[in-house]
């Protein structure tokens, strides 16, 4: 499931005492058994016809097989669901604006449904299975038969309701999967624009598997690519912002000679706090390491990582110290933790550095081969000191590993729901410890999912991109700034099928980056590259049997600068002619910058000033002398402070009270009641209005005013 707390149900500890039964009873997953039929059973949904709607239940009985299978499996008898037909006709290029939309909602609050979309073949092509009411599900609204079928996760004999309709998506709310309304919703995103690095600096054509870092004390930006470490200072005085590329890599001129000699995979980590940068070049039984506080004007050498290392696909990272673990060594006055990683064939080595980064204790085995197999993405660090790295293959699952005693031991933390995939996942931390996971699943579909607890439980899962219509992605790289905004970037394709096949897959591939302002709940999908592609053909992600299709490796990299703005670093396989003919396959990997342009960042202090307030609640009652009384809440929805604020109470026409005026502070609700006696014996209609004379100029004047009917 997408997260949940657990819960004991019955068929809970039904499913965790029979998993591997279960599993392999299921043979094709989510197939096994058979779903009871809706009512009405089928239904069709056009362009210019009516909402198709369907109901379904009593279940008495929970479902909760999605633990173990994905889709969930299907018993009348021991998992019970629902399977609604629904027959799907729309003109060509109707998806360019609009989505298919699934809602599925209930009465019992103490119930709770997850509703999954399968197409003709059977494949999940979109699910929602958080804790919301109702769940929401958005698919390109594309000509076909679906099945859409309902699970009741937790059941308490209640029934549900279901509506499909077709849905506007520009500027709306009508893309993505999942619990709640916005995510993935196209052309809603942050603005993009891209800076080609200039042709005259080394590797410029030859930067696959980028990474990239960010010096907020200089607002400087770094790029890595095979030897060559870039430098790029932004002019936001001009519109795009222009950039200042130089080349800065390590060698022995500016004091670290082993940065230029040989590289197996480059990697490069930017503390963003102090501002040292380290750029590491992998050996094969360790690597090369040089670190830089000027940004490359000087470097130092370092003594590469930990012994014993892996052989391959090292990543750097690191961040505060953990008050559980061993810390500092009393010698070095650097503040934070560096942490080498790399990847063996039965496990990773992980080694800290206490001296930022000049040595490396010895490397400390992550997980053995029974847990996870070697492939994991990249290192990062918690405020709290919590070090993360995740594996795309742990069991049946993707996870996260992490250690709260500073790289002294580790814990492998599954992603429930997630399945082994062929690109790394990521991890990001916001500020206050809000882990961001970003992932591809095994289906090629990228999704997101968030912990609260360290990575031990999971919230929020869902897939992102469908706006767009993404089947296929790779390379997925995730960064989070404030606590609850983060920036998923990724490349992807609406093209299906096996995008290793080098002969007959014609997809092409943009960058993508989705961006949650609410802690995950909901995200809105940027096309950072609408009219250039990043590829156009297959991507092979099987590494040295790629032969000559292996142009982009393994990975893409993202960062934010000291204004939140989000930063992503990858290697364009499309340039010139590839780019203008539709025929031209391009095999580049030109060193490129997507910028966040417009749109708020990943920091709220530098959101653009907004005005508003919102009657965020109304709730009138009888009370036993035959008075009514109206609960009033009002919520300063902006972010900034507001003063003087009042709300009017009407009995019908009649005003009946106004509120206090107060004070609020961006984001504060206050709660105020207004009580009267009524006239007469008829039925009432109070409505109360938040700023009722218009006095303030606000974002959205539309979320001022609610009412309710009540009987005297």
């Amino acid at each position: 499931m997408f997260g949940r707390p657990a819960h004991l149900s019955s068929s809970r500890l039904r499913l965790l005492a029979a998993a591997v039964l279960l599993a392999g009873a299921a043979g094709s997953a989510g197939t096994a058994g058979t779903a009871d039929a809706a009512t009405p059973t089928e239904g069709t949904l056009t362009d210019s016809g009516s909402p198709v709607t369907w109901t379904g239940g009593p279940f008495a009985t929970d479902n909760a097989s999605a633990l173990v299978l994905s889709p969930p499996q299907c018993d009348a008898l021991l998992d019970p669901c629902d399977d609604f037909t629904l027959h799907v006709a729309t003109p060509a290029g109707y998806g360019s604006d609009h989505a298919l939309k699934v809602s599925v909602s209930w009465a019992d609050p103490s119930a709770d449904f997850d509703v999954y979309v399968l197409d003709a073949a059977g494949n999940v092509v979109g699910s929602a299975a958080s804790v919301a009411d109702p769940e929401t599900v958005s698919v390109p609204p594309t000509t076909g038969d679906y099945t859409v079928r309902v699970v009741p996760y937790s059941a308490t004999g209640s029934t549900y309701s279901a509506t499909a309709s077709m849905v506007t998506t520009t500027g709306g709310t009508g893309g993505g999967t999942g619990g709640g309304t916005g995510t993935g919703t196209a052309g809603a995103g942050p603005a993009y624009d891209t800076f080609a690095a200039p042709a005259s600096l080394p590797d410029a054509d030859n930067a696959g598997e980028p990474s990239i870092g960010d010096n907020w004390n200089t607002d400087t930006t770094t790029y890595q690519s095979s030897l060559s470490t870039y430098a790029v200072t932004w002019d936001d005085t001009t519109s795009p912002a222009t950039p200042h590329w130089s080349d800065v890599s390590a060698n022995a001129g500016n004091g670290c000679p082993q940065g230029s000699t040989i590289s197996l995979d480059p990697i490069l980590f930017t503390d963003h706090a102090t501002g040292r940068t380290f750029e590491s070049q992998l050996t094969g039984v360790d690597s090369f390491t040089c670190y830089t506080d000027d940004d490359g004007a000087t470097w130092h050498p370092s003594t590469g990582g930990g012994i014993p290392s892996g052989v391959d696909h090292q990543t750097l990272g690191g961040g505060a110290f953990s008050a559980n673990g061993v810390g500092a060594l009393p010698t070095s006055s650097y503040p934070n933790a560096v942490y080498y990683c790399s990847q063996d064939i039965a496990t990773a080595f992980c080694a800290v550095s206490r001296d930022g980064g000049t040595t490396f204790g010895a490397g400390v085995p992550t997980y053995s081969l029974l847990d996870c197999d070697g492939l994991h993405g990249h290192v990062k660090v918690a405020p709290d000191g919590t070090a993360y790295f995740p594996n795309k293959a742990c069991g049946s699952n993707q996870a996260v590993i992490s250690s709260t005693d500073n790289g002294t031991t580790w814990t492998v933390n599954p992603v429930p729901g997630t399945t082994p995939s062929d690109s790394d996942p990521s991890v990001a931390t916001g500020a206050n410890g809000t882990l961001y996971f970003g992932y591809v699943d095994g289906s090629g579909v990228p999704g997101v999912a968030v912990s609260h607890d360290q990575g031990k439980t999971w919230t929020d899962r869902q897939a992102v991109g469908t706006a767009f219509g993404i089947k296929n992605a790779v390379f997925p790289t995730i960064v989070a700034g404030d606590d609850d905004r983060a920036a998923f970037a990724y490349l992807g394709t609406p093209t299906g099928g096996n995008y290793q096949d080098q002969a007959n897959f014609h997809g092409e591939w943009h960058l993508y980056i989705d961006t949650t302002y609410d802690g995950g709940k909901t995200w809105v999908t940027s096309d950072a590259t609408p009219n250039d592609p990043v590829q156009v053909g297959s991507i092979c992600t099987g590494g040295t049997a790629c032969g000559n299709d292996r142009n982009l490796l393994d990975f893409i990299d993202v960062t934010t600068d000291d204004h939140g703005r989000v930063e992503v670093g990858f290697a364009d396989g499309c340039i010139n002619a590839c780019v203008t003919d539709p025929q031209h396959v391009g095999r580049d990997a030109y060193a490129t910058i997507a910028r966040q342009a417009g749109g708020k960042t990943l920091d709220a202090t530098y959101d653009p000033a907004t005005t508003n307030v919102t009657l965020s609640s109304l709730t009138v009652t009888k009370q036993s002398d035959g008075r009514f009384s109206a609960l009033v809440e009002l919520t300063n929805t902006g972010n900034r402070a507001l003063s003087g604020i009042q709300a009017e109470v009407l009995d019908g026409r009649k005003q009946v009270g106004m509120t206090p005026a107060t004070a609020l502070a961006p984001g504060e609700s206050r709660s105020f009641t207004v009580t009267w006696k009524p006239s007469g014996t008829r039925s009432h209609t109070v409505t109360a209005v938040v700023d009722p004379t218009n006095t303030l100029v606000e974002t959205d004047e539309t979320d001022n005013k609610l009412a309710q009917s009540v009987l005297r």
